[in-house]
């Protein structure tokens, strides 16, 4: 069967199930007894170890099984978990992940075997048999051999049972009538795999291709569906109607290659001799009293009742989505061309209203598919910060809050990587060690918080340490050494100013390099990705009590609530969600700080810039004014953070709902341009980017 179709899935999936590992390692390590903990990885590694069998990772299904002995004797009591057992099972986790990616990107696992994991993993497992052995008296051992004995002389005898505990339905029931008057023999065989099989359900499938040559499959205990997915223990029956005698069939099943010595303990086939009726009566009194009055029936029933409904979602490509949008972004177009439209036909405004309420709620509609919680990117973290902590001797917790803030799927996929700079930076540069936190009346651990919260039509992000903060004047000393800015600058610099030092190239104040951070890659490689995503970053911090680094991104890139502006005979778009206010503005109200035209609003100081100076745009054709004309000024109050500052405009063309358009790959270094728009007229309209140019 070519499985390559079912590849996207299988990966999707995998990674899912990794998360879900992670997660549980995590709790495991703070909860070693626990045995939920425990059950939830040992299913995680059955179902990797099933699906990676299926696709022929071979690999994969060699480290997941080895992880399932380990596991196994986890669950049995027979081992307890420890920190060097995490450890490697935190490295059997990377070493899935390493797998998962190499097939992402060129659909196989790769070369690497990860032997030296596998090796621990059966050293863990040795080490276990020698304590018991060294512990247990020659008395135990024997007294426990006989108890294995009794145990498989009663699985033995319980072999008989097991075919008379099967239901049969009634197309099964005609089925075996019809084989008994045609003179065959109807067999129930048990196959009992062995402890060290690997990919049980592909040799289940070799023994169900052998019994298809000798006669009719009537039924399968388990389900065969049950036995594709591997959901049986270590043995399952088959009932089939044959012409051959017992000899027969279990000569051909044992002739299949390296069966009994490698994957089958042995087989078990006996004729039913009683007719169907008996049978039927035998087995539901055996389900009775083998089964369902079993207190692991009863919990199983418990847990079904509670089960809450199948999950009821989808998975679609992303291109499917951004087509879709495409679409949307059309019919928004169109739908701002018929407004424009110069009629008197009262019918046609009510009918424009219409569309527009419909494009709205489709576009709404569509953005809600699109949106991803950022607990998609936040998963990650906890293992990144666990793992620091013990790379750099010190004590550190990671604190998430908002994970179900919801963002764009394209911001999602690339807001990880700023994001994971940020928490090393506050785990080696931020954060004291335990000796130095308790010097300073702090506790041995530190703190890093990672909050997601809306904010209007913004997701902020902050990241938050309780370490050294950041040093100001360092910062100043390192920038001057390095001739980034004069002395003369520096004494002139504000706090603000100075921190903004940390987002030039290759900037930093670390003396050594380490192998966590400080490889040339600095903030200035954060900041520039978070604004090519339309965001912001800022910072704020205490020296002696910690910092914050706060981010601003949009919740979508594809289209926005704007207000239309004309900037002399050019038309610009400034994003709705970043304006203040707009206030009338006389020329006599405007002063200058230190040659920076500003205006006092309201008792607070907000600089003035204008835009037509900045963009060189030539203004309108010389039009008579009034006197009042000429001294008043339109400003857009607009914010960037906790800044502000105010855009002189010629005038105010409405709100509009816009859809962005990149510049192309040739105008991509223009920072003060976010994009471009096109109107309902068919013009082009600039979209000003309000965080270059605050």
């Amino acid at each position: 069967m070519d499985v390559s179709q079912y590849l996207e899935i299988f990966i999707e999936e995998a990674r899912e199930h990794l998360q879900n590992l992670n997660e549980a390692l995590l709790e495991m390590e703070k909860a070693s007894d626990n045995q939920d903990l425990v059950n939830e990885i040992f299913r995680v590694a059955h179902t990797l170890k099933g699906m990676a069998a299926t696709m022929g990772f071979k690999k994969m299904t060699v480290l997941t099984h080895d992880m399932e002995n380990v596991l196994a004797e986890i669950r049995n009591g027979n081992m307890h978990v420890t920190p060097e057992l995490l450890d490697v099972l935190f490295q059997c986790l990377d070493a899935l992940e390493q797998y998962v990616e190499h097939i992402t990107e060129t659909g196989g696992e790769g070369d690497k075997k990860n032997q030296d994991i596998i090796e621990r993993l059966n050293l863990i497992l040795e080490g276990k048999s020698l304590e018991e052995n060294k512990s247990e008296t020659p008395e135990k051992a024997e007294k426990s051999d006989e108890q294995e004995v009794e145990k498989r002389l009663e699985a033995q005898g319980s072999e008989q049972r097991k075919h008379n505990m099967v239901a049969f339905n009634e197309f099964e029931r005609s089925a075996i009538i019809k084989a008994q008057e045609e003179e065959q023999f109807v067999y129930g065989i048990t196959i009992f795999i062995a402890e060290s099989c690997v990919l049980k359900s592909a040799r289940a499938f070799i023994i169900f291709r052998t019994l298809e040559s000798l006669g009719q499959i009537i039924k399968a205990h388990p389900s065969v569906q049950d036995i594709e997915d591997e959901k049986f223990n270590l043995d399952f029956s088959v009932f089939i109607a044959s012409k051959e005698d017992e000899e027969t069939i279990l000569k051909e099943l044992y002739s299949i290659a390296e069966v009994k010595e490698v994957f089958v303990d042995k087989i078990h086939i006996e004729a039913l001799k009683q007719d169907v009726d008996q049978q039927e009566e035998q087995a539901e009194a055996n389900r009775d009293e083998d089964y369902e009055n079993t207190p692991e029936r009863k919990e199983k029933k418990s847990k079904d009742k509670a089960k809450p409904k199948a999950n009821r979602t989808v998975r679609v490509d992303i291109e499917r989505l951004d087509n879709l949008m495409n679409l949307v972004s059309e019919l928004i177009i169109i739908k701002n061309g018929l407004e424009t439209v110069d009629n008197s036909n009262q019918n046609m405004h009510e009918q424009i209203e219409y569309l527009e309420r419909i494009t709205t709620n489709l576009h709404d509609a569509v953005m809600k598919v699109r949106m991803v919680p950022v607990e998609r990117v936040f998963n990650r973290f906890p293992r990144l910060v666990r793992d620091l902590a013990r790379q750099l001797n010190k004590n550190i917790e990671l604190h998430m809050t908002g994970e179900e803030t919801e963002l764009d799927r394209t911001v999602i996929d690339e807001i990880g990587d700023p994001l994971v700079h940020l928490i090393r930076n506050a785990c080696d540069h931020g954060q004291e060690t335990p000796k130095e936190r308790q010097e300073k009346g702090k506790s041995e651990m530190g703190h890093v918080h990672l909050e997601a919260y809306q904010d209007g039509n913004n997701v902020v992000i902050e990241v938050t340490d309780d370490g050294y903060g950041i040093d100001i004047e360092k910062i100043k000393a390192k920038a001057l050494s390095n001739g980034v800015i004069t002395k003369e600058q520096a004494e002139a610099m504000s706090r603000q100013d100075s921190i903004e030092l940390l987002f030039k190239p290759s900037f930093s104040t670390v003396e050594e390099i380490s192998d966590v951070s400080g490889r040339g890659v600095g903030l200035d490689v954060v900041k520039t990705k978070i604004e090519a995503l339309g965001g912001d970053i800022d910072v704020k911090t205490r020296l002696g009590r910690g910092s914050k680094f706060i981010i601003r991104l949009p919740l979508t890139l594809a289209i926005i609530q704007a207000l239309m502006v004309h900037i002399g005979n050019e038309k610009y778009a400034i994003p709705l969600n970043t304006i203040q206010n707009i206030e009338d503005v006389q020329e006599t109200d405007i002063k200058f700080i230190q040659n920076q035209e500003v205006i006092n609003l309201r008792g607070q100081v907000i600089p003035i810039i204008r835009i037509d100076h900045l963009l060189d745009i030539t203004p309108v054709a010389s039009v008579e004014k009034s006197d009042e004309e000429k001294e008043n000024m339109v400003v857009v109050v607009v914010n960037k953070g906790d800044k502000q500052a105010g855009f002189v405009v010629d005038g105010l063309l409405g709100q509009q709902e816009i859809v962005i358009k990149t510049l192309g790959k040739y105008l991509t270094n223009i920072k003060l341009i976010a994009g471009a728009t096109i109107l309902g007229d068919g013009e082009v309209a600039l979209i000003l980017n309000v965080n270059s140019l605050v």
